[in-house]
């Protein structure tokens, strides 16, 4: 004699409800960390006249709005800042008596990071789009920004693109932009 198994169709509905479950918590826990800082990154935005979206998403690409990030090279904070952008903030600032780990502060370090963000940005106003410019040299830094901008690329943006030969700075300008795009 065959004995039939009780249906358990119950047991299916309820584990697919604790799956969603979890699934909405992770979307709302994820979206209060985005929003945590919202007050800071306008007031930032406006102090320096940088586009508040644009900041929200270094924010993201850097730390993922973890206010504790560590990058492998010593970055620290919301916006991964190094030693010598964080103090390049301070010295400019006024701020005595200035260490690194002072940027764990997220006020500190949106301050610190759009200062130096929006320095990055100044210094390419003369092409016709600063913003790829600038995030590289936010992420990959002054020296190879200078390699990839020869000859026509020193004013197109199109063209330095195209002269970017990391790949991973690439993604970074594309991330950034995608982004800000989002928050925009």
């Amino acid at each position: 004699m065959h004995r039939r198994r009780p249906k358990r169709r119950w047991l299916r509905w309820l584990l697919l409800l604790a799956v969603l479950d979890a699934a909405v918590f992770y979307w709302w826990w994820s979206n209060q960390a985005e929003r945590r800082y919202n007050g800071i990154i306008r007031d930032t935005a406006e102090e320096f006249g940088i586009e508040y979206a644009l900041i929200k998403a270094v924010i993201w690409q850097e730390s993922r709005f973890r206010e504790d990030a560590i990058g492998d090279a010593g970055e620290i904070g919301l916006m991964q800042l190094m030693e010598l952008a964080a103090f390049e903030w301070a010295d400019d600032h006024g701020v005595h008596d200035f260490e690194h780990s002072h940027v764990y502060d997220p006020r500190t370090n949106i301050l610190a990071g759009t200062y130096y963000l929006k320095t990055r940005l100044d210094r390419y106003r003369h092409t016709d789009n600063p913003l790829p410019y600038a995030l590289a040299d936010y992420n990959a830094g002054r020296a190879r920004v200078v390699r990839w901008a020869k000859e026509v690329a020193r004013t197109n943006s199109a063209a330095f693109l195209q002269n970017i030969d990391f790949p991973s700075t690439r993604r970074y300008i594309d991330q950034v932009t995608r982004r800000r795009n989002h928050y925009q």
